[in-house]
């Protein structure tokens, strides 16, 4: 103020005022200051003489720094709690939210001779809110901690981190404050830090620039940060014996690794080095040096490089933020030591999308693609613009296939927040390792020794960063599900196989095998209900489903091949996750394992709506009567690229995708590429298309070679309920010879009577003809029928089909 004093306020970050608690009648160079929950007590710590006053005055028996206690409600009493030549910092606990105001008041004294004590303070209420202190002597304390080297608070979580020297190491460990008990120390773990350091280092405990100017030099750069899915991580910056290097390590004690990078400096002028600032963004750590780099590193999964972000030059600015005297007091916020200011720290979407869009490498893309959607979970119109990028890069990402990575995250984003312990379970990458390098970083990485965590009931972030630990010592990459598992038992079950299944599937007959019960019948019945009852009657067939298919034609059709696939995935992964989510219930199991196939074809819906708005495609273009435009080929494209993602992971796609794609291929390839597609699995026949196609083309010379072509290619059980749609003399002798085929295959070692001749519809002399039509006759007329349903095919109709091919081969009018 103007008459020098010195007044102390508490700032309202919702009205923006201050609020008036205490005032010295002199002006003082205060060091910390703490207020009780209540706002009746109020501690301070401040500097009473510089060296020069106490030389000057000879006051040398008095002490240079004062702890005060202060009544504030009613301003009342003052009580030294310290009067020392070592700076102290002063920390009131605070109990959890919701609890009744307390007649106890315990307050930390943290000194610069490297010890932290625990003052208890009782209190007497008056009226109202007013309290007074218990005039009993002392006030009791207890040492919580002696010969530290760092320390640093947790505010919000009320935890004291803090580093012992252990011979030629350190050991970090963490005391937990209890609203209703005293403390108890909760965490060690033992860290390849060097311990030479003469300063204690504190964080999160106030600012004294002058004094944390000279500790800088000579103590830690080191903050803890913990998330709030159980990630601990140790971040530290390391000195290099190389001008121009900056080293910093972050220890990931959730994972059992260090990680040590080293970054060589472009730009290097001296003046502007510095030591690195972290900060804590809860699902990633930054390491930021103004005017050289930032690095975010993903938390949940520090394993692959490739999934941390990297930025340089103008990418790596932060704003307003050009130095590195910063501390992170809490998630997402940093505190600017040189002037004060307590800034909110997020990441921009449209940074992220900016970067996605012009990266040139594969690290960044896939780093910026992860990056968008764990930090920006169930954004629509983000999820909208990544689909886009995706549609146009295709081709680009060389090292990964980002339709699978945008399926798998989001999924991985989707589901993991539901159930505790999910996120170990499900997969969160299509990669299993990454060769690629961050140019002008090395990164080392080491296997640490796990955290020792000593707690009992203790729920919320100690319970998740235990089931994290837990999930290290049983190998944590191979509880992921991985669509190895699904691969396999798929191709077990072999074409021929599969294509029996679903013919006598479609007529109704039960199968048995007794090879292997894993293949019986009421095995893969089961899979087929899991499929049809639960996946396309409970989710495909949704409001949103009918809302996406008026814009994509998505035919409502029955796919056996991937309801097959779908129940393998259900019943697989419900297996999984039975063996290591016990305790959750097999209903609950079920739902989850229900939620990610719906989530999973829903995803695809949403890539394929998404694409057709974007080529402003509609649902008239299934048809065949002309040939697709440049919009059509590019999503044909496109549609390949999703069928090529699926297969590479085992995936399943909705109903309708392949009759759709069939479609399009039809439209826009020519018939060489075509078949070649087909040949080679990538287009499947599918009945919808194929009788749409037999029936809508009229019998054009190009069209019957198109049609004769599929026919052709079409599987047994396939083509015997479509080419009946096809009135062509070549459709009709096809089937001819396909029905004496399977009649004679069916008759095997049957007798029968030899035919007795009959007149024939049309007269023929050629005795060969007329025996074998006689013989399918009195095959016919034993009950032996392979086209049970189709009335028109029988032995008459095979002798009139016979002989019209006789007649045009012989070169003879018919008549």
């Amino acid at each position: 103020g103007n008459q020098r004093n010195t007044h102390i306020g508490l700032y309202d970050l919702q009205t923006k005022q201050n609020e008036h608690l205490y005032m010295f009648e002199k002006d003082l160079h205060i060091i910390s200051c703490s207020i009780n929950n209540e706002r009746t007590l109020l501690a301070v710590s401040f500097c009473q003489y510089t060296g020069e006053e106490r030389a000057s005055q000879h006051l040398q028996s008095v002490p240079k720094y004062l702890t005060l206690l202060i009544e504030i409600h009613p301003i009342n009493n003052v009580r030294v709690l310290k009067a020392v030549d070592s700076c102290v910092r002063v920390q009131f606990l605070y109990p959890v939210e919701g609890r009744n105001a307390s007649r106890e008041s315990r307050l930390l004294l943290v000194s610069e001779d490297k010890y932290i004590e625990q003052f208890d303070i009782q209190v007497v209420a008056e009226e109202e809110h007013k309290v007074v202190i218990q005039k009993s002597g002392q006030l009791p304390r207890a040492k919580v901690v002696d010969d530290l080297i760092w320390a640093q608070w947790d505010m919000m979580e009320q935890r004291l981190f803090y580093i012992v020297p252990k011979e030629s190491k350190s050991t970090l460990r963490c005391v937990q404050f209890y609203p209703d008990e005293n403390f108890n120390s909760i965490l060690e773990s033992h860290l390849d830090i060097a311990v030479n350091y003469t300063k204690l280092k504190l964080v999160n405990f106030g600012y004294d620039y002058c004094q944390d100017q000279d500790v800088a030099s000579k103590s830690l750069n080191l903050q803890v940060f913990t998330s709030k899915a159980g990630g601990l991580c140790v971040c530290c910056s390391l000195v290099s014996d190389i001008p121009h290097e900056i080293i910093y390590s972050i220890y990931f004690l959730h994972k059992g690794n260090n990680k040590t990078f080293t970054v060589s400096l472009e730009r290097t002028e001296s003046h502007q080095l510095k030591e690195v600032a972290f900060m804590n963004l809860d699902y990633y750590v930054a390491a930021y040096l103004p005017g050289q780099f930032l690095h975010l590193l993903n938390i949940q999964h520090p394993d692959l490089l490739c999934y941390s972000l990297f930025l340089t030059g103008e990418e790596a600015r932060i704003a307003t933020l050009q130095n590195c005297s910063m501390q992170c007091p809490w998630v997402s916020a940093v505190l600017d030591c040189d002037t004060g200011s307590l800034y909110h720290v997020s990441i921009s979407d449209r940074a992220l999308l900016q970067l996605l869009q012009s990266s040139k490498r594969d690290c960044e893309r896939l780093a910026a693609l992860h990056c968008a959607l764990l930090y920006f979970q169930h954004s629509e119109d983000l999820e909208m613009q990544i689909i886009h990028w995706i549609s146009e890069n295709l081709s680009t990402c060389h090292s990964f296939d980002p339709i699978q990575e945008f399926i798998i995250a989001s999924l991985y984003c989707r589901m993991c927040p539901e159930t505790q312990n999910l996120d170990k379970l499900l997969p969160y990458t299509s990669l299993h390792d990454w060769i690629g390098v961050i140019p002008g970083v090395i990164c080392a990485t080491d296997i640490i020794s796990l955290p020792v965590l000593e707690f009992q009931n203790s729920k919320g972030f100690w319970e998740k960063l235990n089931s994290n630990l837990e999930s290290v010592k049983y190998a944590e990459p191979h509880l992921h599900y991985h669509s190895n598992m699904l691969r396999r038992e798929w191709l077990s079950l072999s074409e021929e196989y599969f294509i029996w299944f679903s013919v006598l599937f479609i007529l109704g007959f039960l199968f048995t095998n007794q090879r292997e019960e894993r293949r019986s019948t009421a095995y893969l019945r089961n899979i087929f209900e899991n499929a049809k009852k639960y996946v396309l009657v409970s989710i495909i067939f949704t409001p949103s489903y009918f809302a996406q298919a008026r814009l994509v034609p998505l035919f409502e059709e029955e796919d056996f091949q991937q309801q097959l696939l779908m129940g393998l995935m259900v019943a697989q992964l419900r297996d999984h996750l039975m063996r290591h989510l016990q305790y959750v219930g097999r209903k609950k199991i079920d739902q989850i394992v229900l939620d990610y196939v719906a989530n999973l074809l829903n995803l695809v819906h949403r890539i394929m709506k998404e694409v057709w708005r974007r080529y402003q495609l509609h649902s008239y273009i299934f048809c065949f009567d002309e040939r697709g435009s440049a919009a059509e080929f590019a999503v044909f494209h496109i549609m390949t690229r999703i069928l090529e993602a699926a297969n590479g992971m085992c995936m399943p796609l909705p109903p309708g995708f392949h009759t759709l794609h069939l479609g399009l291929g039809v439209r826009c390839l020519p018939l060489h590429t075509l078949l070649h597609y087909i040949d080679n699995g990538v287009l499947q026949l599918t009945e919808t298309c194929v009788r749409k196609l037999l029936k809508d083309l009229d019998d054009t010379e190009q069209n019957e070679k198109l049609k004769f072509s599929i026919v052709m290619r079409l599987p047994e059980a396939l083509g015997q309920k479509v080419r009946q749609y096809w009135n062509h003399p070549v459709n009709a002798n096809l089937i001819a010879r396909k029905y004496v085929k399977l009649l004679l295959e069916r008759l095997g070692n049957r007798q029968c009577n030899r035919p007795i001749p009959e007149r024939l519809s049309v007269p023929v002399e050629f005795l060969p003809l007329n025996y074998l039509t006689n013989v399918l006759a009195e095959i016919e007329n034993q009950g032996v029928h392979p086209y049970e349903k189709q009335d028109h095919v029988n032995a008459r109709f095979v002798e009139e089909t016979a002989l019209k091919h006789t007649m045009a081969l012989l070169g003879l009018k018919y008549s």
